[in-house]
């Protein structure tokens, strides 16, 4: 039910007999509210151990979105979470972002590794040769900065797959 809430806009809330703007507005926080209290982690204490771990943390986030969204998943040298980072957010389906955009929290946040994280709105799990093409440039740029890029990983449907074990890179 919170993820139907959650994709619902305002306009479409309005819709519903006895709800009008201040009544969809205040749903609309309250869905944020669950979203933000339904997380039992602190990032303080999170260590990314697999990508089911960033999977685990992150797939609320892209649950109903219609736009592909990368985020950066910051680490320090224990592979704790430093910040996750939402570098952009494109269209159905492709994201049009420059290595810049994706290393500048990490140098800022003197990062020790980074786990790129995105979605497939359609769906499919499969790695776009973009996709392969921007993580092995992502890559080759974080070691410049002696930043390790653990993984980028692909959610779609509630599942979600690793350009890493996949071996890609």
């Amino acid at each position: 039910m919170l993820e139907y809430l959650d994709s619902l806009s305002l306009e479409e809330l309005k819709s519903f007999s006895g709800i009008g703007r201040v009544k969809a507005i205040q749903i609309k926080a309250v869905v944020e509210l669950a979203k933000r209290f339904s997380k039992d982690f602190n990032l303080d204490k999170l260590k990314i151990k697999s990508p089911k771990d960033v999977f685990d943390i992150l797939v609320t986030e892209y649950i109903c979105k219609k736009q592909e969204i990368l985020k950066i998943v910051i680490l320090n040298k224990q592979n704790k979470v430093i910040l996750i980072h939402t570098i952009a957010i494109g269209s159905t389906d492709k994201i049009d972002v420059g290595i810049k955009e994706c290393l500048s929290e990490p140098i800022k946040n003197m990062a020790n590794a980074i786990i790129l994280v995105h979605n497939h709105p359609s769906g499919s799990l499969k790695p776009s040769a973009q996709d392969i093409n921007f993580t092995k440039k992502i890559q080759e740029y974080s070691k410049i900065f002696s930043i390790e890029l653990l993984d980028h990983i692909i959610i779609a449907n509630n599942n979600y797959v690793s350009l890493k074990e996949l071996g890609y890179f």
